[in-house]
């Protein structure tokens, strides 16, 4: 057994080697191995709380950092068995972080001189800097294996969910993690199997049942059919890719550019900066700097292919399917704090009241000095920063918000379409089951945001039309006059009023959600207007952005996460002369195609979102059946209809079939359901109490009860069910009756 050091052992050698007064060195020292470095460390803790030792922070702090995703090179295990890593991208002036492997139980073995590439977690007060996940080894690319685990005598196989595949796998007893029989699992290639035999696979992840929470998003991938797996060429050539400097562009790294994100963000793809305009009184120069992803995805090159077969990234609770590999959107092509980074940006110059007066694009090299989230920037707003933003308050934080009071004045006279609809936030447990579904909070941070991005897309559409340059715009079409028409019955429905005879612009609309805001109808306002508007679309062709109010207008922002917004980056190239990664002739003759492919491709990733919030909120709800829950009519069909429940913003089915014998007249037009004999009436927009008669997390399919129509009770004659009675129809068939009645959102502009 390992001897521990006493205290005063310990103090005297520190007294004898002062300048190696960590917990390794002391380790190492006195030759202490494996578990019994943990006795060593409470020992140390003892000596810090008596005052004997002060805790060991880091000796130098340098303004440059590792990204969050990072390569890194392996060397060799040290004397106590610890495996460190030397990044192969530093661009400090003091030495290279130290980088601490930290591998789990299902990664593949790394040894000495591995390239790898990692995620890393900063750490205080220990002898290395860093802490480094494995994503995967650099020049491996295994394929990655969703299906059911079958067990057999010796190890098993894996049957694949994915459509269109009978393809199963071999697993051998040594490489099982201990799946049961019916799991739904993850796993990878592991090697040939023989001349007549099965694949060999590797499970790296079980999922429990397929049912289950934590297998609702993979479940939706396949199902839609979201490719969620690089070929190897585009990993080949995201591994050989070096970062890029400033090639002939423009050093900005002089520039307090800060990132503002969601505070779970893994990449960032926009930073922005704004001070007073020296040369206009109450005038703002704000500038958006967007990662340069042209400078590593190329016209024609393999990233470059897979990247318009998926048009787009997908998000969900919990996984992202990225639209380019790791190494680009978690590292090069990421605008992390402290890292010089590529970008295109745009230097705005606006009023006192917020007109933009002129604009000028510029190629070159930033380094962000905070990677801040929405929370952080609204609260140094408020009055109340934190220790990161108080050097920043002054000097950054405070001349944005002022640029975005302007621009706030723009948008007013402008009257973009200003609906209220809020955003669920689905908060997940380790295990995948979902522990709260809240409603994001809008802050004034996130409105400056979109309002710079905003901003910034009408003057790439404008640089690029002036310039007599092919691009790709996001159009956004008047509404069809019938889907007007049916607003207006609703509006009338609820009281309101839609005038007839004009040709209809945003401001009209805004004034009718103005005059419904605070009432029982402001919900249902917002979500009529919402299914009368046209979904937005990319097109060569310019038609204008109705729901911006705008005349042209093209996505700029989000390059990592949007083919079209690369197209719009080559575009930018070309028409600047910047190199020879702008827009090819070849890329212009097939925009109508490419812009008819990632509609498609985002009307996909949509669909698969929408189906796995449906899916989180029944398995939510599965412990709830026989709850009783307010909520309002928002859709009326022949076959009964939808109540949105207010606690979680989930979508039911009341069906007609659930209220009794008695025949019930459908009114398309007025949009209600009445009882021929009780004279009940179901409308739009009414406050209904419900009952959850069933939750299926496999459909997502929720089936309700009536209770009480706006505060009182269900009328004699329409009948409800007693609490716990089995349901008359399963959810399932409700869910697949109606899924294509349900409206496609508009939101994404």
């Amino acid at each position: 057994m390992t001897k521990i050091p006493t205290k005063d052992e310990i103090l005297a050698w520190i007294a004898e080697h002062p300048g190696q007064a960590s917990k390794r060195d002391i380790a190492k020292a006195f030759g202490i191995k494996g578990a019994a470095r943990i006795d060593l460390k409470r020992v140390l803790r003892g000596l810090e709380d008596e005052g004997h030792l002060e805790k060991r922070r880091k000796t130098y702090r340098d303004p440059d950092k590792l990204p969050p995703v990072s390569v890194l090179q392996v060397l060799p295990p040290d004397d106590l068995g610890d495996v460190f890593c030397r990044p192969l991208e530093w661009h400090g002036d003091g030495p290279e972080p130290r980088v601490l492997f930290s591998a789990r139980a299902t990664d593949p073995a790394v040894g000495e001189g591995d390239r790898i590439l990692a995620r890393l977690q900063e750490v205080r007060g220990e002898d290395h800097h860093y802490v480094a996940r494995l994503i995967r080894r650099i020049g491996t690319n295994p394929r990655r294996i969703l299906g059911i685990f079958r067990k057999a005598a010796e190890g098993g196989r894996i049957v694949p969910i994915a459509k269109g595949t009978d393809k199963e796998w071999r697993v051998s007893a040594n490489d099982t993690y201990g799946a049961k029989e019916g799991e739904l699992v993850e796993a990878e290639q592991a090697g040939p199997g023989g001349r007549m035999g099965l694949p060999k696979a590797r499970i790296t992840d079980r999922l429990g049942d397929p049912g289950a929470p934590r297998s609702v998003s993979l479940i939706a991938i396949h199902e839609h059919g979201i490719p969620d797996e690089f070929p190897d060429a585009a990993i080949a050539e995201a591994d050989a890719a070096k970062p890029a400097g400033l090639k002939g562009g423009e050093d900005l790294r002089d520039l307090p550019f800060i990132t503002i994100d969601p505070i779970d963000a893994r990449d960032r793809d926009d930073a922005v900066y704004a001070h007073p305009d020296p040369e206009a009184k109450g005038g703002h120069v704000v500038w958006v700097a967007i990662a340069d992803v042209a400078r590593y995805v190329t016209p024609g090159s393999a990233l470059d292919r897979e990247a318009r077969k998926r048009g787009n990234s997908t998000y969900f609770p919990d996984r992202v399917v990225p639209m380019l590999p790791d190494r680009l959107s978690g590292d090069l092509c990421s605008l992390h704090e402290g890292v010089p980074r590529p970008v295109i940006a745009v230097r705005m110059v606006i009023d006192s009241e917020g007109r933009k007066t002129g604009h000028s694009f510029h190629r070159g090299l930033i380094r962000s000095d905070a990677s801040l989230n929405y929370e952080d920037v609204q609260s140094a707003q408020n009055g109340e920063p934190n220790e990161r933003c108080v050097p920043l308050v002054e000097p950054v934080i405070a001349p944005l918000f002022a640029a975005y009071g302007a621009l706030k004045a723009a948008r007013e006279r402008r009257q973009p379409l200003d609906l209220d609809l809020p955003e669920r936030r689905i908060e997940l447990s380790p295990d995948g089951r979902v522990v709260s579904v809240a409603f994001k909070e809008r802050l004034e941070a996130h409105k400056l945001i979109e309002e710079f991005m905003v901003l910034a897309n009408v003057a790439a559409a404008e640089t690029l039309i002036a310039r007599r340059q092919d691009l790709l715009f996001r159009v956004h079409e008047e509404p069809q006059p019938e889907k007007i028409e049916a607003l207006r019955e609703v509006a009338q429905t609820s009281g309101f009023n839609l005038a007839k005879g004009q040709v209809l612009q945003t401001s009209q609309l805004n004034r009718l959600l103005r005059e419904a805001e605070g009432s029982d109808a402001d919900e249902l306002i917002n979500f009529a207007t919402l299914r009368a508007m046209t979904q937005a679309y990319y097109s060569p062709e310019n038609f204008g952005h109705f729901g911006l109010a705008l005349k042209a207008y093209a996505h700029f922002t989000s390059p990592i996460r949007r083919y079209a917004d690369l197209v719009v980056h080559r575009a930018l190239i070309a028409a600047h002369g910047w190199g020879r990664d702008g827009l090819k002739p070849e890329e212009v003759e097939h925009l109508d195609e490419t812009a008819k492919h990632i509609s498609d491709t985002e009307r996909r990733s949509m669909a698969a979102e929408r189906d796995t919030t449906d899916r989180y909120l029944a398995a939510y709800l599965s412990d709830r059946v026989g709850a009783e829950f307010e909520g309002r009519i928002s859709g009326i069909q022949r076959f009964g209809a939808f109540v949105k429940l207010d606690e979680t913003g989930a979508d039911g089915l009341l069906p007609i079939r659930s209220l009794g014998a008695e025949y019930f007249h459908y009114d398309a037009e007025a949009q209600t359901l009445m009882g021929a004999d009780t004279g009940m009436t179901l409308s739009l927009g009414d406050r209904v109490t419900v009952r959850l008669a069933e939750a299926v997390p496999v459909t997502g399919g929720l089936l309700l009860e009536l209770v009480g129509i706006s505060g009182h009770s269900v009328p004699r004659g329409v009948r409800t069910k007693r609490r716990g009675a089995p349901p008359r129809r399963k959810a399932g068939a409700a869910k697949a009756r109606t899924s294509k009645l349900k409206k496609k959102s508009g939101r994404r502009h």
